[in-house]
């Protein structure tokens, strides 16, 4: 794919290690339907979204898919597993030609699925109110509560 159609969005060479990995197209057994697209283009129409970060429904028609194909197309190979072999199939490839050094790699948080029912709401513990005046103009007041030459508290306001 690197010196044809689709070349200037998929990089060289990732096309010849995409393709054993996308599952084949299932035939419909009532027959009919539109002809197949190929898995070329569905390929880059979908890496073309990703790349780009626009919506599936700013997918250019030089493509020749309809965005709810390319869509429908993504939804269908990342339940079989083509995004996570394709780029383990990457990293090994980089590997082996020495071109990445993965003695120390960084672990995302992102990545790391989390335990189930371990985001349990904790209640936070309770806080009494502040006595930071709530103006700047309080501070040379008498008659302010907020001041701090206010009055000591009172029988009624002292805490216990």
């Amino acid at each position: 794919m690197g010196r044809g159609t689709w070349s200037w969005i998929v990089p060289d060479g990732l096309w010849e290690i995409a393709k054993p990995l996308i599952p084949p197209s299932k035939v419909r057994p009532q027959g009919g339907g539109t002809q197949d697209t190929p898995d070329e283009t569905l390929f880059a129409a979908i890496i073309y979204v990703l790349v780009s970060g626009c919506a599936w429904r700013a997918l250019p028609p030089c493509f020749g898919i309809s965005k709810s194909t390319a869509h429908r197309l993504f939804l269908i190979w990342s339940r079989a597993g083509v995004w996570g072999r394709l780029h383990e199939a990457v990293l090994h490839r980089l590997d082996d030609a020495r071109l990445i050094d993965v003695s120390r790699v960084v672990l995302d948080s992102a990545h790391v699925r989390a335990k189930k029912g371990a985001n349990t709401q904790v209640r936070a513990p309770w806080t009494e109110v502040s006595r930071v005046p709530r103006c700047t103009s309080c501070r040379t007041r008498t008659d302010c509560p907020w001041s701090s030459a206010s009055p000591p508290p009172t029988s009624t306001t002292a805490r216990a």
